[in-house]
């Protein structure tokens, strides 16, 4: 499915994203980038500008208002969306939901072997 169209200068950079997880990246209808991810993934691309080569960095990730993506041309932005770290508060939340289940085993066990 596609995520997004980004229209820079004369050029058109499609970012498609299956159920499976693989991200393609599709400059002017043509695929320059494709990787399988998760959690998302980093694009690397040229796009030709007055004729000469231009690297784009497409950076996709997930954060609370859904897909997150950053597009650089030339290290400098050119779309930049808020930054959520989903997956460091995923683990946070997992770490204290294991710890409050460990807690609630050992009070069960105390009452069980009493």
């Amino acid at each position: 499915m596609k995520i997004t169209t980004i229209y820079v200068d004369d050029n058109k950079i499609e970012l498609h994203n299956s159920l499976l997880g693989k991200e393609t990246v599709l400059l002017n209808n043509e695929m320059v980038s494709s990787k399988f991810s998760v959690c998302g993934a980093k694009h690397f691309f040229y796009i030709t500008e007055n004729g000469t080569q231009v690297l784009c960095n497409l950076n996709v990730g997930f954060g609370f208002n859904g897909v997150n993506f950053n597009l650089y041309k030339d290290n400098k932005p050119i779309i930049e969306s808020p930054h959520t770290n989903i997956p460091a508060i995923l683990i946070i939340v997992l770490a204290i939901m294991f710890l409050l289940m460990g807690i609630a085993m050992i009070i069960f066990l105390f009452t069980v072997l009493k």
